[in-house]
């Protein structure tokens, strides 16, 4: 007599591939559309529902629980509720669900090579932290160390550039050496990746900028994009 072991359909995720391959299974976990934004939101510090819906604006209420069900579900990130006074519930990365900004770096770092990648369209505040992360070019940073503040339309971002790399927490700045103000980030972006003069943006009203202005224009320098294919 043979026992054979009944799995309920419930406990078996969803395949789309049924191939072995890493990269096929890391699609399955979060290759569906949205996901990897919602992960992008959450890269930088928990975010409340409506937070995440705000950088993602084109996803509609419903598909946004969904994904955040299967990502939970994936083990990629959990829900919590923050202590009083706040008491409210938050999506935040699992210490594995972080670990995927390596790859979506590396992928994004792939992908501005299109010659149609357009840096003038409109992203979120944790979308240009995660470029500047990516495109940080450590030559031209050498021997820096600047504590620099973001506030950008509800969002707020303390990091700090030195040792050649980029550190970013969703927090209010403290103490910091430049502090750059704007209700969009692509304004942010216009200066760093479409070489527009921060001058200009500022006289347009687009940005404002607190510190030393020389230093302002050497950090927009810091992160060329890649080469063009083709």
């Amino acid at each position: 007599m043979t026992l054979e072991k009944v799995t309920d359909p419930a406990e078996i995720p969803k395949r789309w591939y049924d191939d072995a391959c890493g990269m096929a299974f890391a699609l399955e976990l979060i290759g569906e559309r949205w996901a990897p934004l919602i992960l992008r939101e959450l890269m930088y510090g928990p975010r409340r529902f409506s937070e995440i819906r705000r950088g993602v604006p084109g996803i509609s209420a419903n598909v946004l629980t969904q994904r955040l069900e299967g990502l939970e579900a994936g083990g990629v990130l959990i829900r919590r509720k923050l202590p009083p006074p706040a008491s409210v519930q938050v999506y935040e990365l699992t210490p594995w669900g972080y670990e995927s900004e390596a790859a979506m770096s590396a992928l994004g770092r792939w992908a501005v090579r299109s010659p149609l990648h357009d840096p003038r369209l409109p992203l979120s505040g944790a979308s240009l932290m995660m470029s500047f992360r990516t495109m940080l070019d450590p030559p031209r940073a050498e021997g820096l160390d600047l504590r620099i503040g973001f506030r950008i339309g509800e969002d707020a971002f303390d990091t700090h550039l030195h040792d050649n790399r980029f550190d970013v927490a969703r927090a209010e700045p403290g103490m910091v050496d430049l502090m750059f103000r704007t209700n969009e980030a692509r304004n942010i972006a216009a200066a760093v990746y479409a070489k527009q003069p921060l001058a200009m943006l500022q006289e347009a009203g687009a940005l404002r900028i607190e510190g030393d202005q020389a230093m302002a224009e050497r950090f927009v320098t810091l992160f060329p994009l890649p080469p063009k294919v083709g």
